[in-house]
């Protein structure tokens, strides 16, 4: 097959008509063309002709190479991925501990290698951890363990699934053939800014358990890692407590795939010897627009059949602090998402058609290790727990959270009612000054920001916009310290996945769990 790319495509251009657009294109007669498969679509919306920049594999019936050779487009041959995860006879037992992107793949790469592994996660399944939220936010009644953090599927069940990644890696078309084969729409295998959306999820993290299950894995849910023991610095089993008890699994190998909320088990893992070191990480606000504000800025027509525009947007203020939007969510929600007693977090999510009224996204200002003074490893843990129970207390200590008009925040003023805004936190909001919340250094780099992303995208700092606090958790404030074969300073330890700050999301996630597994099975294949 050939691949051809850099096709300008008609919106609403049927697929049937795929092989002539192609043909016209080389030159060719139509019959000459087949099988045509789409293999990347984006959005082109620079110029009032708006329309799809494509790339397509096809099957030509005459001298591929000649066509190649004569054409001035963007032709060659296609090699379409062929990553596989081996076979392999083993007894070795490994434990997973996390069910999220990275300890998902990593356990299911396991499975398929036939290692049978036990994946264990401190929440519920994801049938019982939805009501656990649906009952969080109608009511303000929070589990500690089953919530948007924690429980199957990690802390991207609940948020936009966005599969983008900037990383050039073969296992990324492997891993959307795998969310595809467990329920996850065809469009992200063609994409370029693809997501699943949360009501997608929910469905494809249980199939993906079930396929688990099938080949001899085990996933057992309400189970909390507690501690570990080692002899001659290889690990050699596990202490998990399930039901109120203690329980031990024997191992060979331990994967660690916390995620970035598993704040008792950094500290325990951090007094059992396993070195850490601090890392950047951002805090801010959810900011939210009406998405049609969006939508007519980027794409300065209303009158088009595409999906909610989205956002990306990065400013550096006079001293370099880096202020930029995060986990953009089109026609999406601000979720209540605390894991622990006492504090408030927010984060966004969208269903797959992205139909909501309104648009938002975390708008977040970089902090750096130097930022905090002395050696605590657990320094910016401990600036984040401070935030979440301070912005608790301003929305009036029932997880309702702290909001602020943009307008009023640019004045240091509380806000006293909403604009044609009408915030989507749940279970409520409460108005307040957010510069009673950050430090000041935050809330004047976050001002700036906003102050220039209002250039690139008008109307986004006007007066209806509304910020909602506080986004604490886009990423780790800790790194375990790993080698190049994935393993701490403990053998057969291996930490991995967004919350050892090793990845970034759900596709750099998986594709850190799968590399793990390779290692574990000594896949050559790396």
């Amino acid at each position: 097959m050939l691949k051809i790319a850099n096709v300008k495509v008609k919106l609403n251009t049927p697929e049937s008509t795929y092989p002539k657009l192609i043909s016209q294109l080389l030159n060719v007669r139509t019959k000459c063309v087949s099988n045509v498969m789409l293999l990347k679509r984006s959005i082109d919306a620079r110029r009032r002709d708006i329309h799809y920049i494509c790339s397509f594999a096809f099957s030509y019936s005459g001298d591929e190479q000649a066509l190649i050779n004569s054409s001035k487009l963007a032709l060659s041959v296609y090699h379409e991925d062929d990553f596989t995860i081996p076979k392999v006879q083993s007894d070795e037992k490994v434990v997973v501990v996390g069910s999220g992107p990275a300890g998902l793949f990593c356990a299911l790469s396991l499975a398929y290698a036939g290692m049978k592994p036990i994946l264990i996660e401190r929440g519920k399944c994801v049938e019982k951890r939805k009501q656990d939220i649906q009952a969080f936010w109608q009511t303000g009644k929070l589990d500690p363990s089953s919530n948007v953090q924690f429980g199957e599927g990690g802390a991207g069940t609940f948020s936009d699934g966005k599969l983008t990644s900037n990383i050039k890696d073969k296992r990324k078309d492997y891993i959307l053939k795998e969310f595809v084969k467990a329920g996850a729409p065809k469009e992200i295998l063609y994409e370029a800014k693809a997501h699943i959306g949360t009501d997608y999820l929910e469905q494809v993290v249980l199939n993906m358990r079930e396929t688990i299950l099938s080949l001899g894995g085990q996933v057992l849910f309400e189970t909390t890692f507690i501690d570990f023991k080692e002899k001659n610095g290889q690990v050699k089993s596990v202490t998990v407590l399930k039901d109120g008890q203690r329980q031990t699994l024997y191992c060979d190998h331990l994967v660690l795939a916390l995620g970035h909320s598993a704040r008792d088990t950094y500290r325990l893992l951090y007094k059992r010897g396993i070195e850490m070191r601090r890392k950047p990480f951002a805090v801010g606000a959810r900011i939210e627009h009406k998405q049609a504000l969006i939508n007519h800025n980027q794409y300065k027509r209303d009158d088009l059949p595409l999906k909610a525009a989205d956002y990306k947007l990065a400013y550096h203020d006079k001293s370099g602090r880096g202020v930029y939007t995060f986990c953009m969510c089109p026609g999406g929600y601000v979720v209540a998402s605390s894991s622990e007693e006492g504090g408030v977090v927010t984060n966004g999510m969208s269903e797959f058609a992205r139909d909501g009224e309104n648009a938002n996204s975390a708008v977040l200002v970089s902090i750096l290790p130097e930022d905090f003074e002395g050696e605590d490893v657990f320094a910016g843990m401990n600036f984040q727990i401070e935030l979440e129970r301070k912005a608790f207390e301003l929305g009036g200590k029932n997880y309702h959270a702290p909001a602020q008009l943009v307008k009023d925040f640019m004045e240091k003023k509380p806000s006293d009612h909403y604009g044609k805004v009408i915030p989507s936190y749940q279970p409520g909001i409460r108005f307040a000054n957010l510069w009673e919340l950050f430090p000041t250094y935050i809330c004047e780099a976050m001002r700036d920001g906003l102050r220039a992303f209002d250039k690139k995208i008008k109307g986004f700092s006007n007066e209806d916009a509304i910020l909602t606090a506080v986004e604490s958790r886009s990423s780790s404030p800790v790194k375990i310290v790993r080698d190049e074969n994935y393993q701490c300073n403990i053998g057969n330890i291996y930490p991995i996945g967004e919350g050892a700050g090793a990845a970034g999301g759900i596709m750099t996630s998986a594709i850190d769990g799968i590399k793990c597994a390779q290692i574990i099975i000594a896949d050559k294949n790396l």
